[in-house]
Order: structure tokens, then sequence, then C-alpha cells
């Protein structure tokens, strides 16, 4: 069945989520600045675990080309140009407000904070995109199982250091693969590995900016950078097209 591997996701990361909640009440006040500077530091070493991983793939000798950097450095400006004008993070920080308001009594940047935080590392990386694919084409959702394992530990101590908002980013998590696995026999042949590298590489240096945005002010605006992991694929599609009619 098609999607099962973003369900079993959803539900471990509330599974986590609820784990890191109860976790939370046992914490003393004294002890949260101490796990919120050793989360910082394991997220930007997950940012650069990500982003080795992805400069080792970007070509056979395992390293990056200069065309490779380019490539990073142009989506980025032009991502965050776009999620600018579109003013991604206000609308994220509005939507983890509205449930706050709805569903806890935490301070809506707390609530906003864990929500944004979650869903940026639930959904930057390979192993979502590669896993929703494999979902939506051949039915195997063995990526997404193995991610969710992972995502319920994240989960886990997120929620033990931010609160309640890190469960409600299952909503991101839902939309983002469920749509990658229903479109998947149309963005396959888009999502190459090359691609896929590149959109991974530029999401780990997001995942490392979660990190300072822990530990230091003023804070990144990583929402409105999102749009920067796609640039390498409407590049590619551009360059297709052209290649096409010249």
């Amino acid at each position: 069945m098609p999607g099962i591997g973003t369900i079993i996701n959803v539900v471990l990361v509330i599974v986590g989520s609820l784990l890191g909640l109860l976790l939370k009440k046992a914490i003393p006040e004294r002890l949260k600045t101490s796990l919120v500077q050793a989360l910082a530091l394991a997220t930007m070493t997950i940012g650069l675990t990500g982003i080795i991983t992805a400069s080792c793939k970007a070509n056979e000798s395992g390293t990056l080309s200069s065309d490779y950097i380019i490539l990073m450095v142009v989506s980025m400006a032009v991502g965050t140009f776009i999620g600018e004008l579109v003013n991604i993070e206000k609308r994220l920080d509005s939507m983890g407000n509205f449930f706050q308001r709805k569903f806890s009594s935490e301070s809506s940047s707390t609530f906003a904070q864990g929500f944004i935080t979650a869903s940026l590392v639930f959904c930057v990386g390979s192993m979502a995109i590669l896993g929703s694919l494999n979902d939506g084409i051949l039915h195997d959702p063995t990526i997404l199982i193995t991610k969710s394992l992972l995502d319920m530990v994240m989960a886990m101590v997120f929620a033990s250091t931010l609160g309640i908002g890190v469960m409600f980013s299952i909503i991101t998590v839902a939309v983002y693969q469920g749509l990658i696995t229903l479109c998947a026999s149309f963005v396959a042949p888009y999502l190459t590995e090359t691609i896929i590298s590149q959109m991974s590489f530029i999401g780990s240096i997001l995942i490392m900016g979660i990190g300072f945005n822990f530990l230091y002010e003023p804070k990144l605006k990583l929402g409105n950078m999102l749009p920067s992991m796609f640039i390498p694929l409407i590049w590619h599609a551009i360059e297709n097209l052209a290649g096409g009619l010249f």
C-alpha cells in the first residue's frame, strides 16, 4: 500500500514526542540550558554529517566540483530571495502560533521553534525523498521505516526541551512525504542521484543553521531559506529543457 511508510513515520514521531514530553516533566529547570546546548551540538553534527555524505556522492572522486559549490551558493541566494518575498518564516510562525493557541499552554515562541525545528530535521534529507519515491513506485517502505525510527528518537530529544510543538511537525511530514509518494511516478525521472545529493547538501546546511539558532541571536530565518533546497531541481529541469531546444 503506497503511503504506509509515511503513516508509520507520523505514528513514530507522535510516539517519540509523547515520550519526550514525559521526559520533559522529569528534567529539572537547571539542566535545560545544558540540554539545549547539547542538542545544538548534536544538530550541527547531523547537518555536518549530511554535508559530508552529500559531498562524497558529488562525483566518483568523492570531492566537490566548483560547479557543485557554485550551484549551492546560487541556490541559497535565489531560494532565500524567494522565501523572503513569500515570508515563509512568518507563515510557519503563524501556523505554530495557531496550533499553540488551540492545543497548548506553552509560550508561542517555544511551540513555534519546536514545530519549525522538527519539521526541518524530519523533512530535509535524502531519506525523506528516496524513501517516499520507493514507497510510491515500488511499494517498499523500508527506507521510510528506518527513517521513522531515527525520527522517533529525535522527536523524543526535541520534545524533551522544545515541547509539544515538535509533535505537530507530523503535519509537515505527512504533506511533504505524502505528496512525493503520490507523485512518485511523475517526479522520479527528474530526481536523479545527483539532484537528490545537491538538495540534501543544501538541506544539511539548513540543519546546521538549526544548531546555530539554539545558541545564538539573532536567529537565522531558516524558514525563508527553505526554497533553496529545491533550486537544484529547477535548475536541472531548465538545463534539460534548454538542451532539448538547442
